[in-house]
């Protein structure tokens, strides 16, 4: 990986973070989200495994990462019901 596409990936993260810390609060979680959020951690997980048995160890780490992503935010936004801070951040 380059520092161009690095600091590309940078700029990208922090504009991002500054877009959600503007957005308004969304306190409404319907019935179907925490199966979605399963299905994208599912999903990720199953890419993460097809880019390591091809030897594309960078996209499986970055797939692994998004799956983990996902499992912490369900975590932090109550939608997994988990204490472990061992295997998930920002949770006691």
């Amino acid at each position: 990986m380059s520092k161009d596409k690095l600091d590309k990936y940078f700029s990208v993260t922090t504009h991002a973070l500054e877009e959600a810390k503007n957005s308004p609060e969304n306190v409404e979680i319907n019935d179907s989200t925490r199966k979605q959020f399963i299905d994208t951690v599912d999903r990720y997980l199953k890419d993460a495994k097809h880019f390591a048995v091809n030897g594309d160890f960078v996209n499986a780490f970055a797939a692994l990462n998004y799956a983990h992503g996902w499992l912490d935010a369900g975590a932090k936004l109550g939608i997994f019901d988990v204490n472990n801070s061992e295997l998930f951040a920002g949770v006691d």
